[in-house]
């Protein structure tokens, strides 16, 4: 048949669900136990749930195979740090283990007696800090010159009882010691001679290269985390204010601001629950729906057990990130939950529980099983992105769709059956007593209000509608059909997509580390309180030659010396704090006359050198009688936020890829800095991947190319909208934002393919009507749907994590917009352009009788149908023929029937439908159905004639 119909799919698939909707109705508890069966044997896996996850944060938020990470490993094999004699901060290819203190005068001026009093104090209570396992600062402190503590900061080893005889320069003291990360909010007179300051920071570095000594270090900083503030209000301390922070504080409290999830997730399920029931509350003691919703907000919490305990014990890592799932799979299953209960509202109550559950399936399961397999692909396309925490939320999440899906056809079909025996059987929703469907005059209201239930629609023979839906119908539906409603809509898309495009142009991408501490607390203060103070002087920078060279020969010192001045030539730069062994050594060999200019004497040379700097030492390693790899490094200024860390190491990576020899730069700030690198590509590339894949999957199951492209078209407006306005709720571009526009493209497709689906689906002529009856069916389910999610992530709000309140953040953008997407500018741009998809050129009757008026047709004629066909056209039919049933009523327009359905002209202009039944026709009756359509086409055609 030639048509503009791809319904090649969408067809077979709504015969099919129909099937199974019958048979779930014909038993519904092999359904119903099933999946409880299914959920509890694969929760199970759920006790592995502490052995999969993946909790530090560099697992979670950098890119696998990181730049900076292959050139850790190779700095950690060439250049092993000790802790045990030989400790330097700058040489740490990693943070260290350390606690931090920032202490802040309370006068303009921290150097001064009365305050370094204060000072030595806090600083030897902390020293005094005895773990649980009797361990203190002393025994395990990292050791400079074989066994002393290095310094908590250098000016303490200078700074007596009386600052007046100490001259201090800044940022280099006298004895070249670098002090610029260690003191902070400085005045300076002309000659760079410290006159003021207003904070200091402590460093309490830890050794860290030893299993066992690792394991007791971070035993007292977590003892210390746990009583430095008590110890700081016991010493009274009168002219400073302390912030204080640990090399773990971060992951601290990263793992323990997932944990108080479980508590906000506890309230979304209860808040669900309650929505669920007040959205879906009838006053019909028979068709109160409480316990059909309520059992519908467990169907996903049955499934999530199933998904994550299978997943478990299939040992997927388990990201912190997943925390976010519950709450958006729950907000999915309360979606489908709603769009079947409204289906299942436009049946027939005269019908049998087995025809309403597939006139249900045959019409809701399409549009969820598109929209789920949209979801899920979404997800699933996540995976290919860079980052663990990513990968890990897609899978978890993705798996948890499917099976909320399954559980939702399957258990809540069963569940809904059950409840359409218990209103089929009269009976109370509360008592399970049969009760009167009339109200009883002589009785009281209140018996008439609480024993009374079947509320009926006698013109329509339905459920009551919900006032909600009639304002869809009436209301609503008519109003956006208006040219001036039109205009209107069109002018607020404009407004829309320029301010979208706008944030778009202005959003920022990449996470700050330091943004995954809780808001407002102790470690929150500390970064803030370092941002001001200690951000004029950045990192040390490693500059790194990876490959053997001949450092003695002039060319090549002189190749590695350029390689250092176009470094130090970057505004992010400062060259004058550079160290370089190989300036100090050819400086000293100038000054002591010695030859390096051979192989020989350079190596043999080196031990004189490394007597009047010892720490260079570190810097060279030498195998043999080669020099294979080097390090030099520089000292990064300017440094005011993570924009200026990004473009800093993009420019100083650029420089050394342009330098003869094989240089890199390194320090570990840089392993989080490289998500800058992939962030943006992988964000793009996995929108245009799913795009595309939403595109397919649409033009597959929605029976219109044209109106697959609407879908196409609604997710690329809702990711410009969600994207722009993350600017400005100061929202970054992020592995976590990108989670979000993941989901983004998967709610995108929800809300607007069940319009268009209904739409499309519709064979009336006139495109008003057609959105009219979508809206009828589908607006308040959407409105459903988008307020449960709502109200499923609200408690995020409240949340102190960042994860949580960007996903709060970011998944408000993308509901509030899919809602207004689906019943606003799609329903709108569908009218103004007009039909959404072109009348089929013929069907079956027009293909054997040529371009006769459809009222020239005998009755027998088959037309294309849906379940959107308006009930107020329709009256009952009352009659039958062999093999076909009359329980569809008549219908004033053939038109909108099914390809299975007879029309019959009867009565004037009404015609009666008759459509044929499910179960096969026995050969003995074929012949008789035959001869009865030859007669009633002889009788149509001589009445015709008359």
């Amino acid at each position: 048949m030639s048509g503009c119909h791809a319904d090649c799919l969408e067809r077979p698939l709504s015969q099919g669900f129909r099937t199974l909707g019958k048979l779930i109705a014909k038993k519904p508890w092999y359904f119903v136990i099933t999946p409880l069966i299914l959920s509890v044997g694969l929760g199970i896996g759920l006790c592995f749930l502490e052995q999969r996850q993946i909790n530090k944060l560099e697992e979670l938020f950098t890119p696998e195979g990181g730049i900076a990470k292959s050139q850790r490993d190779f700095i950690r094999m060439n250049f092993p740090t000790n802790d045990s004699g030989q400790f330097s901060p700058q040489r740490l290819y990693t943070p260290g283990t350390f606690a931090s203190l920032i202490i802040v005068s309370k006068s303009d001026n921290i150097l001064i007696t009365s305050v370094f009093k204060e000072l030595q104090k806090l600083d030897m209570a902390v020293k005094n800090l005895t773990s649980k396992s009797g361990a203190n600062f002393n025994q395990l402190c990292a050791q400079v010159n074989g066994s002393t503590c290095v310094s908590a900061n250098p000016i303490l080893n200078l700074m007596q009882n009386d600052t007046k005889d100490v001259l201090l320069t800044y940022p280099k003291l006298q004895n070249g010691a670098f002090v610029g990360l260690y003191i902070g909010g400085v005045t300076l007179d002309p000659d760079n001679v410290l006159s003021k300051a207003k904070a200091l920071r402590f460093l309490y570095y830890l050794r860290g290269d030893n299993g066992t000594v690792h394991h007791t270090s971070i035993e007292w900083l977590h003892h210390f985390m746990n009583s430095v503030s008590h110890l700081i209000d016991e010493l009274q301390l009168r002219y400073v204010k302390v912030y204080h922070s640990t090399s773990i504080s971060l992951q601290t409290e990263f793992e323990g601001s997932t944990e108080k999830v479980i508590s906000l997730f506890s309230i979304t399920y209860v808040v669900t629950i309650l929505f669920s029931i007040v959205s879906c509350a009838s006053l019909d003691n028979m068709r109160n729906k409480i316990w059909l919703t309520t059992l519908g907000v467990i169907s996903p919490g049955l499934a999530m057990m199933a998904s994550f305990g299978l997943l478990l014990l299939c040992k997927v890592p388990f990201a912190r990130t997943v925390a976010n799932a519950p709450f958006l799979i729950l907000g999915v299953g309360v979606d489908n939950m709603f769009i079947i209960i409204s289906c299942w509202k436009q049946t027939k109550l005269a019908s049998t529980i087995e025809e309403r559950m597939a006139d249900t399936y045959q019409e809701a399961a399409v549009s969820i099983t598109i929209t789920t397999l949209t979801d899920v692909l979404a997800f699933y396309i996540g995976i290919m992105t860079h980052f663990p925490s990513v990968q890990s939320f897609c899978i978890y999440t993705g798996t948890a769709l499917v099976f909320c899906y399954i559980y939702c056809i399957t258990f809540f079909g069963a569940i809904l059956a059950l409840n359409g025996i218990h209103e089929k059987n009269n009976r109370h929703w509360l008592v399970c007593m049969k009760v009167s469907d009339k109200r009883d005059n002589k009785r009281s209201w209140l018996y008439n209000a609480c024993c009374v239930g079947g509320v009926l629609d006698s013109s329509q023979e339905k459920e009551t509608e919900h006032p909600i839906t009639i304002f869809f119908y009436k209301y609503y539906g008519p109003f956006l059909t208006k040219p001036w409603a039109k205009v209107l809509v069109l002018i607020l898309y404009l407004l829309y997509l320029s301010a979208s495009i706008y944030g778009c142009i202005q959003i920022k991408d990449g996470i700050d580390i330091r943004d995954l501490a809780k808001a407002n607390s102790s470690l929150t203060h500390f970064y803030d309180t370092e941002a001001l103070y200690f951000s004029e002087y950045g990192p040390r920078v490693m500059v790194v030659v990876t490959s053997e060279a001949d450092y003695w020969e002039i060319k090549t010192q002189e190749v590695i010396e350029t390689c250092m001045q176009n470094l130090e030539k970057s505004c992010y730069i400062a060259k004058e704090y550079s160290t370089s062994w190989m300036r100090a050594y050819v400086e000293m060999s100038k000054k002591e006359n010695l030859n390096i200019s051979t192989k020989e004497n350079f190596l043999k040379n080196l031990d004189k050198m490394f007597e009047f700097f010892s720490d260079f030492r570190q810097d060279i390693r030498i195998e043999g009688n080669a020099i294979k790899a080097s390090r030099f490094f520089i000292q990064a200024v300017n440094v005011i936020n993570i924009d200026n860390a990004k473009d800093m190491l993009i420019h100083l990576r650029d420089t050394t890829n342009n330098c003869s020899f094989n240089i890199i730069v390194y320090h570990p700030l840089f392993i989080y800095l490289d998500q800058y690198i992939v962030i943006i590509q992988n964000t793009i590339q996995n929108i245009i991947v799913a795009t595309v894949v939403m595109l397919v999957i649409s033009v597959l199951f929605i029976p219109d190319p044209l109106c697959a492209l609407w879908v196409t078209f609604d997710i690329a407006s809702i990711i410009a909208g969600v994207t722009g306005f993350m600017t400005f709720w100061k929202v970054n571009l992020d592995s976590i934002s990108m989670i979000n526009l993941v989901i983004c493209i998967g709610f995108s497709v929800d809300f607007s393919a069940h319009i268009v689906y209904a739409c499309v689906s519709n064979r009336k002529r006139n495109v008003n009507e057609r959105m009219i009856d979508a809206l009828h069916v589908l607006g308040y389910p959407i409105v459903q749907g988008a307020l449960s999610t709502i109200l499923g992530i609200a408690a995020l709000s409240a949340a102190e994590s960042y994860i949580f309140r960007t996903f709060f953040k970011i998944m408000l953008l993308v509901l509030v917009f899919g809602a207004l997407h689906g019943l606003l500018f799609i329903p709108v741009f569908l009218i103004a352009v007009g039909d959404c998809r072109k009348q089929c050129s013929d069907d079956l009757h027009n293909e054997k009788h040529g371009d006769k008026d459809a009222k020239d047709f005998p009755p027998a004629l088959i037309y294309r149908a849906h379940p959107l066909t308006f009930e107020s056209q329709v009256r009952k039919a009352e009659f039958s023929l062999p093999g076909y049933t009359s329980t569809v009523p008549a219908v004033q327009d053939c038109k909108n029937l099914s390809k299975e359905s007879y029309c019959t002209n009867w009565q004037g202009n009404i015609y009666s439908v008759l459509h044929s039944q499910d179960r096969p026709i026995e050969k003995k009756h074929a012949k008789r159905m035959l001869e009865y359509r030859e007669k009633m086409l002889q009788v149509y055609l001589e009445h015709k004639n008359d």
